[in-house]
This record gives structure tokens, sequence and C-alpha cells, in this order.
């Protein structure tokens, strides 16, 4: 703890610096399975010892990747609490990175939850590709959880609320007409009980998000970087009233509450852009009985964020996806135009034959005017000649 070895880091900040092009890093506060980047082994010995700094779901199974957000602002780790230990090092960064920092690095995204994101780990795994992904599961049963819902029972007048989450919830992989929570119509969610739980459950992502948001702001405010947080598209089951997935994740919408008013408006209130994931998927690739409306999804926290002069940034969920770069470029062009977006990922894929020569025709399509047929080989010009693209200067593209 408190002990930083950036000279890997300061090697690609050069590397950057002399090729004139710009770079964007994320300050990660989670682990990863793929590839396998462990938390660091002292806050791994901790958990050893203290499970309960990490989220656990209702049978007691507990997601070991990153902190429980209810330990934010208790002294769990070695007599210092995680948001000093994430103000260390953010501070470490911004001293090593003076030279960089507002030439070379041009935006430093903050790591909110699982995977980077503002959420609760609600699907400790991925769903397979093709699959129906489930409802997830609450993260409120550690130990420090609990704590904090209890409280806020007490505080509201109902005790017996605070004993635990929803018990009629579905488990992680089971779809939301499987138990009475979710359902469409008579659903607990619905329920005096199920507004008191949601309430509690979202607006104790929110604040997790403010307290390292304001962090992050307080520490690079005073320099031409853009800080950035990202925000999840949780689409399965997106066409029915609960929005099951986007419960479980922390996000209070339903079909009759727009669950990311409270989550734009803190974004806003930190000068802070939000990242928006998922701008390669289509409605129309989805599994039928999934549910899923990832275009509508989008165009609900777009449409938020308008409203509150939050900026968005945009990356793609899985390169590859079918009819992904033309979704892409209809999300960059719409009427309202993304600050960046970071195309993911590059590797073996990204460079095959089979996709970068689309992915090249993508980029000239946004970022050059349309050539004049004379410049154009004869045989190619009436079929490039109606390709419509644009030149506007204000759209910035990175690979990752």
């Amino acid at each position: 703890m408190g002990k930083y070895d950036w000279s890997g880091y300061l090697a690609v900040a050069e590397m950057v610096q002399k090729a004139g092009l710009k770079l964007h890093v994320s300050l990660c506060f989670h682990a990863s399975s793929q590839p396998r980047i462990p938390l660091p082994k002292w806050v791994t010995k901790i958990g050893e010892s203290q499970s309960s700094i990490f989220f656990a779901d209702r049978s007691g199974q507990h997601y070991q990747q990153c902190l429980s957000l209810a330990v934010d602002d208790l002294a769990v780790l070695d007599g210092k609490t995680p948001v000093q230990v994430y103000q260390g090092f953010c501070e470490s960064f911004k001293s090593t990175f003076s030279p960089f920092i507002g030439s070379t690095i041009t935006g430093i995204s903050m790591g909110l939850g699982p995977d980077g994101e503002l959420r609760y780990p609600s699907h400790h795994k991925p769903a397979k590709s093709g699959t129906i992904t489930g409802v997830g599961e609450f993260q409120c049963y550690d130990t420090n959880m609990l704590n904090l819902l209890k409280q806020y029972a007490e505080a509201n007048g109902n005790p017996l609320w605070g004993l635990g989450g929803p018990h009629d919830a579905p488990t992680y992989d089971q779809a939301p007409n499987l138990n009475s929570f979710f359902k469409d119509h008579g659903g607990s969610w619905e329920s005096p009980y199920g507004d008191f739980f949601l309430s509690w459950y979202s607006s104790e992502l929110v604040s997790h998000g403010n307290r390292l948001l304001s962090l992050a702001s307080s520490i690079f405010g005073d320099t031409e970087v853009n800080v950035y947080g990202k925000v999840p598209l949780m689409h399965s089951w997106y066409k029915t009233r609960a929005h099951p997935s986007e419960l479980t994740a922390g996000f209070y919408n339903t079909a009759s509450r727009n669950g990311y008013e409270a989550v734009a408006e803190m974004f806003a209130r930190n000068s802070c852009k939000i990242i928006l994931p998922g701008m390669d998927l289509s409605d129309e690739h989805q599994p039928h009985d999934s549910l899923s409306s990832p275009e509508s999804l989008l165009a609900q926290i777009r449409t938020t964020c308008n409203k509150h002069r939050v900026e968005v940034a945009g990356q793609n969920l899985a390169s590859g996806a079918p009819g992904g770069l033309e979704q892409i470029k209809k999300n960059m062009l719409g009427e309202n135009p993304i600050d960046l977006f970071t195309y993911q990922r590059m590797g073996a894929h990204f460079f095959s034959p089979e996709h970068f020569p689309s992915f090249t025709e993508f980029v000239r399509s946004l970022s050059q005017p349309e050539l004049h047929p004379d410049d154009l080989p004869s045989d190619e010009a009436e079929a490039t000649e109606s390709v419509q693209t644009s030149s506007d200067p204000n759209i910035h593209l990175q690979t990752a």
C-alpha cells in the first residue's frame, strides 16, 4: 500500500508522446479474470481474514474482484479507508505523469466498480455468446451492506425491512417470471417494500459513484484532462416493465421510473463525462426471448445525459458484432453527437483480413470528406459515390 512502480506505464506514455498520439488512461480498482489481473496481494490478504470487505449474494458467495461499496469510508485496509487508498493512488499518478497530463494524456477514466463500471456485480460470470442472460442477483448480503440496510430501514420506521434483500427474487441465470419479485403485473418490485429496497440499493450505488468522481474531480480539476466514468448497458429484459437486469445492477429504472436521472445529475455535479458501452449493438441481433433492447436503453440514457448536459463517450461491447460498425456510425452521427469513441479491442481479430479492411473503411467514412469520383479507380467510382460520410472535426475515435 502506498508503493507504486509506474515505470512500465511511463514507457508507454513516452512512446505515445513521441508518436504524436494521445493517451486515455483508466485508473482501475478492480481485478480482472480475462486477462487475469488480481487485486494487489496486500488487499487479497486482508480479504482472506475479512471477507466482509467484498460483496456477497443471498447464498453468501463473495465476489472478490472488487471491494464492496459499503466499506468506502471504513478503515478496513490496514487502518485506511478504500477512498483514502484510491486518493493516494490518484495523487501518485498525477505527480508521476505531470509532464504528460493535459498534452499527451487527455482523458482519465475513474474505476467505479466491477470491470471499472458503476454497478453492483449482479452477474458473477459473463453470459455465454448466444445465450439468454438471467436477471442476476442483488449484492447486499455482506455484513457492511446489511448494516447500511438495517440503518436505513430503522430510520424509515420499518426495521423488519432491514433484515435482508428480497426473498422472492430469482437467482443469477433465471428468467424474471420464475419468482414473484420481478413479475410484470403484481410483482413485489411495485410494492411499498419493493420501492423502499430499490430506492436504498440504487442510492448507495450513486453515493459510491459520487465519492469516487468527486475525488477524481478534486485531484485532476486543475489540469486539462477530462474525467470519465463508465455506466453499463444492462439491456436484457428492457422490454419488461420491471427491467430486472438493471435493478439487480443498481439502477432503479422501470417502465414508470427513470433510474438514470440521479446518475446523470451526479456526473454533472462532478463535471465528469459518461462512457457508455454497447454502441455496436442493435435490437434485431438480440435473442428474441431475452426481451432485450440495447437501442432503447442507450437512447434513454443519452437523452437523460443531454438533459443534464453531461457529455457522452462511446465504446463497442464486442469486436465483430453483426452490423456493429454501421450501428456505431449511426450512434456517433445521430442527434446528440458523442464526445469520444473507443473501439475495443485491438487483437488478432481486429487486424484479421475479415475485419481490418472494413474497420479502416469505417474510420475513413467518419473522418474524411467524400472523395471526388475523379480521384477513385474507375471501377470503384460508381459504387463509392453514394456513401454518406462526415467531415465533422469534433468526432474523435480511438482504439484500445
